[in-house]
This record gives C-alpha cells, structure tokens and sequence, in this order.
C-alpha cells in the first residue's frame, strides 16, 4: 500500500480552552498539549502510555536521554507527525 492511500487515524481529543495552566510551576502552559488533551480524553490509556513513556525515555540503557529523544523526534518527523 502507498503512503497517500493509508487513512488518517482520528481520535476525538478534549478542546483547548487555553485557559486552564496544565500543571503548577514551570509546566503552567497558558494552552493544553494535544498529548496531555489525548490522555485526559481517554483516561484508561493515559498511567499505560506514561509508564511506557517513562520506561523508554528514562530507564536503564545504553543510549543516552538526547539520543532518545533525538530517535523520537526523527521517527515522528518520519511518520509526518507534529505533536
């Protein structure tokens, strides 16, 4: 199958009402991410995908944490995904 013939995947995610900070402190953002409006939408994934997210970016291994975050960035920009 070639790229322009695979469907967009579509999950409805909470609107953002760009008034409520996401978290206290340096993580009070004056928008909501399209992450953090995913998780809360569907709330049963969200402790899943952040202990994923944990393990892989912050867990034991050889590669350092910019080169996870290096790998991340390239496989998403690979995919056409800007979140």
């Amino acid at each position: 199958m070639h790229k322009d013939e695979i469907k967009e995947a579509w999950v409805d995610i909470a609107p953002d009402n760009g008034s409520q900070p996401v978290a206290p402190g340096r993580w009070a953002f004056e928008f909501r991410p399209a992450m953090g409006r995913l998780l809360s939408a569907h709330p049963t994934i969200g402790p899943a995908f952040n202990t994923l997210y944990s393990e892989i970016m912050r867990g034991p291994g050889s590669l350092s944490r910019q080169e996870r975050e290096m790998i991340a960035t390239v496989s998403a920009a690979a995919q056409d995904c800007y979140y």
